[in-house]
């Protein structure tokens, strides 16, 4: 897929890249990429994918902005209140970067209707905010053979990795999945949410963009991704931890 002469001055800091380059952001423009959530992750993992020129984002999203949500979700601002995330996050994305095309699912993701939608993408990338959605997600991207970048908030930690089920490693392993991490969800009402702990807001941007870089090294392979390896972040200590897991699974 070629580069018009304003997308290769907009590009111009990747394309200098010897691990990207022009074929790499052609890649990248080529790409469809599902985001679950426009929320705390969901919104600096957005605005950086726009940025990168990601050329298909599909933003799956229910919620309409809130006053509380500002505080963190960046993406979206005052006037936006009472919107849909969906529609916020597309004007948004439309002033970053018109070369970007946005594809708008204003629907609760639920397993049912998962594994038609995730298989419309090449990788899928989950800022949701509760176990059910990323116990779905990862089963139906594990089904549909699609790459999963995967994060999770708590109040002052995070975690982050990237599930590649369907394929095996360096190793000739197969790839550990979601449940080989984290196998069960723990009992309804054990983590509070965020409402009722809170989250540092400038956590979730640290976390979505991190993400962005997961979702584009997916695309245009480079270095060593968070494939077996759990990334955890401690703000409080501002600590960062890697922890390897392996398939434990059939």
């Amino acid at each position: 897929m070629s580069l018009s002469s304003e997308e290769l001055e907009r590009y111009a800091r990747h394309i200098v890249l010897r691990e990207i380059g022009g074929p790499g952001q052609a890649r990248l423009k080529a790409a469809r990429v599902l985001v679950i959530g426009a929320g705390g992750l969901g919104a600096p993992l957005l605005q950086y994918l726009a940025a990168a020129g990601v050329g298909t984002i599909g933003i799956a999203d229910d919620d309409v902005v809130s006053l509380s949500n500002l505080q963190r979700q960046v993406l979206h601002g005052t006037p936006d209140l009472g919107r849909r995330k969906v529609d916020s996050a597309t004007d948004a994305v439309a002033r970053l970067n018109p070369h970007v095309r946005i594809e708008a699912h204003p629907v609760r993701v639920e397993a049912a209707g998962l594994p038609g939608l995730v298989a419309r993408y090449d990788v899928v990338a989950d800022g949701s905010d509760n176990f059910e959605t990323r116990y779905a997600v990862a089963d139906a991207c594990a089904a549909a053979g699609r790459p999963l970048v995967t994060a999770a908030l708590g109040v002052f930690d995070a975690t982050l990795t990237t599930i590649r089920a369907h394929e095996t490693g360096p190793d000739g392993k197969p790839n550990p999945t979601y449940r080989c991490l984290f196998p069960s969800p723990p009992p309804p009402g054990a983590v509070p949410s965020c409402s009722e702990a809170g989250v540092l807001g400038a956590l979730a941007g640290v976390m979505g963009s991190l993400m962005a870089l997961e979702v584009i090294r997916a695309v245009v392979p480079f270095g060593e991704p968070l494939v077996g390896r759990l990334l955890m972040v401690d703000a409080r200590s501002m600590r960062f931890e890697t922890i390897s897991y392996e398939r434990s699974l059939p």
